[in-house]
């Protein structure tokens, strides 16, 4: 068993620890460090469950290894809210009722924060993204209010 130790700054703070080579980041978030929120759905990186930012980038964590991101920065769904309070996307996302089972909201909340951050709209933040449970309608009312983006409304 080929086992690594590796350190990454997960929300602000630096965590150690042992790794198999062969271990996603993923699965090393929810396993290793306890970070639950970052689910993981199917596997291949086509559904933004797992979507994390890693340098500031959002990445699929299903397909990177946890090696990989040794001594870089990941940001997950637990880092959005500070001090106890509702991010500005998970806020949204409840009052625009774009909520359902929740399953791929993590990813979704991280990719709103990113496209927040940047400036950019709706189509960045739903590119790679499913919901499986919705008709997208509140998702996007949500994405349109923290992006500022009005190119649907047109």
């Amino acid at each position: 068993m080929n086992v690594r130790t590796i350190t990454i700054r997960v929300n602000g703070v630096a965590r150690t620890g042992a790794t198999e080579h062969r271990t996603t980041l993923a699965e090393h978030l929810r396993t290793e460090l306890r970070l639950t929120g970052t689910h993981i759905g199917c596997g291949t990186g086509d559904c933004g469950a797992c979507v994390v930012l890693l340098d500031g980038e959002p990445v699929c964590s299903c397909l990177l290894l946890a090696v990989q991101a040794d001594g870089r920065e990941v940001t997950t769904v637990e880092g959005l809210a500070k001090q106890g309070e509702l991010a500005p996307e998970q806020r949204a996302l409840v009052e625009e009722h774009g909520l359902q089972c929740g399953f791929c909201v993590p990813g979704l909340l991280v990719r709103m924060a990113h496209a927040a951050a940047r400036g950019r709209g709706e189509a960045d933040v739903l590119a790679g993204h499913l919901c499986r449970c919705t008709g997208y309608e509140g998702i996007r009312a949500a994405v349109r209010r923290v992006t500022g983006d009005r190119g649907a409304d047109r």
